[in-house]
């Protein structure tokens, strides 16, 4: 079977770091760029982080550098979660800046999309500021998009506001431009997230797996050392889950609104699934993720990276 071309649009991020690895060694999905945008860190850190994977993976995927800032809105960063860079704590080496390129991010993703025999998909696992940019400079690319499968949102709570997701807080308008796009959408929020758990026993195999595995086992002790005893909370890796084991997931399609002006909710996404809105379904939405399962798919596809 014919793997599926993908676009990863990344802010790495330890999350994203792992789950790039899956996905660059699926043999089911064909990495055909990378692009960066600002978001757990700045852009510098998010491109040079994504340099440095690849360097560590011994993949030349090449990487483009987005928007360094919101659309409309002030950047605010997430360093007190990921660190001052985004990847502290882990050895890598120095980033292969010849896979940088030249172009922007969405002169390089719309080069991408049109010059594929197959249509691609784009998998968003940041801010979705390089993606709305992209929709909206390039409309002709909408029609050679497979979908958009993304991490973002949550149909309950959030993690930046009381009912915001990160990803989607930190450009809501870019957020709101993409799932008013036309475009198929897979939507991996919090709410999966949380119940894609790591559990103690599993982390403790991942040293034991390879680069990838010993990267990833560093990477959350560092910065999630308390959750090693609850459980790691894998969102990022949920978006890719999606694309390779759809299986794992219970999913709705439904309308989902981004909230823009509201003084407590801004960021966050309505969904609604009892359709008290009466629009048509823009995507579909991820309810609930077989956790036993998940683990099972997570450790089974780290072990089978580099």
């Amino acid at each position: 079977m014919a793997r599926t071309p993908i676009i990863i649009d990344t802010d790495p991020g330890i999350d994203d770091a792992v789950a790039i690895a899956i996905a660059l060694f699926s043999d089911q999905l064909d990495v055909k760029l990378i692009t960066t945008v600002a978001g757990n860190v700045g852009l510098d850190a998010t491109t040079e982080n994504a340099l440095r994977l690849m360097a560590y993976y011994g993949c030349d995927v090449p990487v483009a550098r987005g928007a360094a800032e919101p659309l409309i809105r002030d950047y605010e960063d997430a360093t007190d979660i990921h660190g001052k860079t985004g990847m502290e704590g882990f050895d890598f080496p120095d980033p292969k800046t010849s896979l940088l390129l030249k172009e922007h991010a969405i002169d390089a993703m719309r080069r991408t999309i049109m010059e594929s025999d197959r249509k691609v998909t784009i998998v968003p696992i940041g801010p979705l500021t390089n993606v709305a940019l992209l929709l909206k400079v390039y409309p002709e690319v909408k029609a050679r998009i497979g979908r958009i499968v993304l991490m973002g949102g949550s149909t309950t709570r959030g993690n930046k506001g009381v009912m915001a997701e990160f990803n989607i807080h930190s450009d809501p308008e870019a957020a709101a431009i993409v799932f008013k796009a036309g475009v198929p959408i897979t939507m991996a929020g919090l709410n999966v997230g949380w119940e894609a758990l790591v559990l103690p026993e599993d982390s403790a195999k991942l040293p034991a797996m390879g680069k990838v595995g010993t990267m990833a086992y560093n990477l959350f002790k560092k910065y999630r050392g308390g959750s090693f005893k609850t459980g790691l909370k894998m969102y990022d890796p949920c978006a890719v889950a999606c694309l390779l084991a759809p299986e794992l997931f219970e999913f709705q399609d439904t309308y989902v609104g981004v909230e823009l002006a509201g003084s407590l909710t801004e960021g966050c996404t309505v969904v609604d699934l009892k359709g008290y809105l009466g629009r048509q379904p823009n995507a579909s939405v991820a309810l609930s993720v077989d956790g036993k399962g998940f683990r099972s798919w997570f450790l089974d596809a780290i072990s089978k990276c580099c």
